[in-house]
């Protein structure tokens, strides 16, 4: 059972979502929140598994939010889901450790996969602002952003982990990936659950800032 916590300043999103996520057997919905402070305070007394949370919101928006509960409890899965895909949005959510960005509008059961994708470990963006988190990767990667990797996995790394680096860097699905190294899903998830923990970073989302910053795209891979 999955533990989401739903904030939402609108009371229809709220409790709209709330009676859609809670029909489903794998689902169950700690709390409806209306302000920042209020996520805070909820995340405190029922420790949900995952935050499904506006950006917009008063008293404290969800950005700050997404920077604090990931501060104290990094465990804590965090979808951002907004009609919004400011640039300024989109990097600071992700900057802070959130999980997952999608616009509003998604249908349900999109929806229902984010929120399994996420609570396993992944990452999820939705495709019409794919590309433009990997221009912000860009951006950030000429930042002062850093993010830091264990040395000697960055030396562990094969031929082709480091083929699957550059296609997470350029924005690439599980399933695009696979189709363009001739390699199962299953098989890629494995790969970069491996590299992942070589590197020791949190999910592809750290994975795809790095390879920007270090500049995968212009590694000979013939010689790794």
């Amino acid at each position: 059972m999955i533990k989401v916590l739903v904030a939402d300043d609108q009371e229809l999103i709220r409790q709209s979502l709330r009676i859609i996520l809670s029909s489903k057997k794998n689902f169950e919905v700690t709390d409806t929140v209306e302000n920042g402070q209020e996520v805070i305070k909820s995340v405190r007394k029922n420790s949900p598994d995952v935050v499904l949370m506006d950006i917009r919101m008063p008293k404290m928006d969800g950005v700050q939010c997404t920077r604090i509960i990931k501060e104290n409890r990094p465990e804590i899965k965090i979808i951002i889901l907004t009609t919004f895909d400011d640039d300024e949005y989109v990097y600071n959510a992700l900057k802070f450790g959130a999980s997952g960005y999608l616009l509003k509008g998604v249908s349900m059961d999109d929806l229902s996969n984010a929120i399994e994708t996420v609570y396993s470990g992944r990452a999820l963006i939705n495709p019409d602002i794919a590309a433009k988190v990997v221009r912000l990767f860009s951006q950030m990667a000429k930042a002062d952003f850093t993010i830091p990797v264990v040395k000697n996995g960055v030396k562990e790394l094969t031929r082709t982990e480091w083929k699957i680096i550059r296609q997470v860097e350029n924005g690439a699905s599980n399933k695009e990936i696979a189709e363009t190294l001739n390699l199962s899903d299953g098989t890629v998830r494995n790969y970069i659950s491996t590299v992942l923990n070589k590197l020791e970073l949190r999910d592809r989302t750290q994975l795809a800032i790095w390879a920007v910053q270090t500049g995968v795209d212009k590694k000979d891979l013939g010689k790794t």
